[in-house]
């Protein structure tokens, strides 16, 4: 399995409003300069958020985007999986039906659920609790 930029770019996006939450609406602009992410890429990354449900739009000129939730409540893998579709790392129903294939099925089972464990576990809470961590052992 390999995360498309779509998928890395969303992550990233929503990290990106969690942490610059003030209450007020984050425009693309902003976090297009921040990330370095061409804005016209975020658009439809945020497209799709936004028809999920996971994050709100205010129209206008001061108009911008901000977390539907609260970021302990998103956890890596949501963000994934909207974006990027079935993470399964293989596709394993048609080995299951062959012999000596269901040995090695149990090895893509237990991928599968190391990866979901994984990703199921880490917040954007954790994230964000992360670069500030990381922020604060560099800062002077």
């Amino acid at each position: 399995m390999k995360i498309s930029t779509k998928g890395r770019y969303a992550l990233r996006l929503m990290l990106d409003l969690a942490t610059y939450n003030t209450g007020e609406p984050v425009s693309l602009k902003n976090v297009a300069s921040r990330q370095e992410i061409s804005e016209k890429y975020l658009e439809q990354i945020i497209s799709i958020l936004n028809k999920a449900g996971f994050v709100k739009s205010i129209r206008g000129a001061s108009g911008g985007y901000f977390l539907a939730k609260e970021p302990r409540e998103y956890t890596v893998g949501m963000i994934l999986r909207l974006t990027e579709g079935d993470l399964t790392t293989v596709d394993y129903k048609d080995e299951s039906e062959v012999g000596n294939g269901y040995v090695t099925v149990k090895v893509w089972q237990k991928m599968d659920e190391a990866i979901n464990g994984v990703i199921d576990s880490i917040t954007l809470e954790d994230l964000k609790n992360w670069q500030t961590e990381e922020n604060d052992f560099y800062s002077i």
